[in-house]
């Protein structure tokens, strides 16, 4: 069976402390509310690190933080648009300290966000390749 090659996303793994007080940031997804890490398609005028930054701001609230500019990996899966269509995404992962947070953003009546361990995002993403991510990082 023929399948569409992978189009590219840019996610942001939003993280405070170090070490075993290390937190990640989750949000929910706007369509079925799983939770997610803050990504989205690539922004024309900035560079990867860049437009995973602009969607940990608009997802998540993310008014300030230290993006680090190399992929700590990727995962796959499927988006499915507003056409119904599935369509197979490839997302590359960077990590972003977070050094503040906003009550009030773009997105931030269609979402909800929790601060928790990497193991217990990990078990709350449905993203086999992120859980993945999540656990080793």
């Amino acid at each position: 069976m023929l399948r569409r090659p992978k189009r590219l996303q840019v996610a942001a793994l939003c993280y405070r402390g170090r070490g075993a007080d290390r937190e990640v940031l989750l949000v929910t997804s706007r369509d079925s509310g799983r939770w997610i890490i803050p990504k989205g398609w690539p922004i024309r005028g900035l560079s990867s690190p860049e437009a995973a930054m602009q969607e940990a701001w608009e997802e998540a609230g993310v008014s300030k933080g230290r993006m680090n500019p190399k992929s700590i990996g990727t995962y796959s899966y499927d988006k499915t648009l507003r056409s119904g269509l599935p369509v197979p995404v490839e997302t590359l992962v960077y990590p972003l300290a977070v050094d503040d947070l906003a009550e009030d953003f773009p997105e931030s009546h269609e979402r909800r966000r929790r601060w928790v361990s990497p193991a217990d995002a990990a078990g709350m993403v449905r993203e086999s390749e992120l859980k993945t991510i999540l656990r080793e990082w």
